[in-house]
């Protein structure tokens, strides 16, 4: 599986952890059923992996994908952008058809 996670992202995701005192914990990216357009991402802490998970490691992160996601984010690249619109995780999705006008789920 080829997914990407940038320097900025995992910075961002660290500090988060950090904050929250959550330290040992990692990433799980999940794609789920939802949204305007059929799927949605879903990004949380975890603090183990699950049967089914690959983990994938950047640096310190540890970053959990369950098998049923694994197929929709290959070559998937996580990044964190801050602009003067905002800022937030951004995901560019290779996979993707289409996605909402929010720009929260897609489709493939």
């Amino acid at each position: 599986m080829m997914l990407e996670v940038t320097e900025r992202a995992v910075s961002k995701v660290r500090a988060m952890l950090a904050a929250d005192k959550k330290e040992g914990f990692g990433l799980r990216i999940a794609v789920q059923g939802g949204g305007c357009s059929g799927f949605q991402y879903g990004l949380t802490f975890d603090n183990s992996a699950k049967a089914d998970d690959k983990v994938l490691q950047f640096g310190e992160l540890k970053v959990f994908v369950d098998s049923k996601s694994e197929s929709f984010l290959n070559g998937t690249t996580v990044d964190y952008v801050e602009s003067l619109q905002g800022s937030g995780f951004k995901i560019s999705n290779p996979n993707s058809t289409g996605q909402c006008g929010c720009g929260h789920s897609f489709s493939v």
